[in-house]
Formats: C-alpha cells, structure tokens, sequence
C-alpha cells in the first residue's frame, strides 16, 4: 500500500501540514523556556483545554458529525441517563461507607502493616511497583498506599 501511496500529491500536503503544526508547537515551547518553562506556565495544560473546548464545541453544534453522538442517533432515545443535578449519598450511606472502611482496616491491620512496608521498599528501591501495589490493595486502602508512597517519594505541589 505504501508503494501505492508513495509520491501522492494529498499524503505529502498532509504530512507538511502535521509537520508545520508540530514545529509551531515546539517553537511555543521554546519560547516559554522549554518544557518545564511551558509547564510553570501551565501552558500544556492550557493548551489541552483550548483543544478539548474546540472539540466540544464541535461536537454540540454538528460541525464535526460522530455517529451516534450528535449524527444518526437512536430513535428511542440515549441510553445514557444524565442526572439534571449531582446525585449526593445520604447521611446513612456516607456512615456506612466509613464503617465498611474502618471495619477492613481493622481486619486487615498485621496484614497491612506488611504490605505497605514492602511497598515503600520497592518504591525507595526504584522497583516496579505494580505488583506490589497489587498485593497491598488486597488489604490495604487507596488512602493507605497513598500514604505510604507520599512518607517515601513526597507529594507534588503543583506551582502557583
């Protein structure tokens, strides 16, 4: 296919404008003073943001059509529900899902105490993490790994 392809007048026009686009970005990135520059001034982030609201906006007033989105859409209706407010849990959901998370740290505390010790060895070690964040959560919180990974590696503050 490449053979056929080769020389075609749109495949080179398209990868000159790839290739144009590519080195606009990198021109910006320079000129904010290279990558961690463009970072303190959050302009990847930006820039991901500005895409994305492109998009978007695309997608909502049918000038970009995706089958199934905003083009040929099933006649019954989505079925995707969209809450017209925040679903919030109640009193006794919140208090139930405390109890469940006190009740498994309770269970599982010699078990734990283990796990997240060997877990920050690997991390301090430089090792692989995955399966030792594989065995800690079999008895371990998310806040607990977290926990034990930020006393080890500390935590990223973004700068301001």
């Amino acid at each position: 296919m490449e053979s056929i392809l080769y020389g075609t007048f749109i495949i080179e026009e398209l990868t000159d404008l790839v290739e144009e686009a590519v080195m606009k970005e990198f021109r910006s990135i320079s000129e904010r003073g290279g990558v961690l520059g463009a970072m303190e001034r959050m302009y990847q982030r930006s820039k991901v943001q500005e895409e994305s609201m492109y998009y978007e906006m695309q997608k909502h007033d049918g000038s970009l059509p995706l089958i199934g989105v905003n083009t040929f859409l099933d006649p019954k209706g989505s079925p995707t529900v969209i809450p017209q407010e925040v679903i919030r849990s109640t009193k006794e959901e919140k208090d139930f899902a405390i109890s469940s998370l006190n009740a498994f740290h309770k269970r599982n505390e010699s078990a734990a105490k283990i796990a997240l010790a060997n877990l920050q060895k690997v991390a301090i070690a430089n090792g692989n993490l995955f399966e030792s964040l594989m065995e800690a959560a079999k008895v371990c919180s998310l806040g607990q790994m977290s926990e034990a990974l930020y006393e080890v590696g500390g935590q990223y503050r973004r700068n301001m």
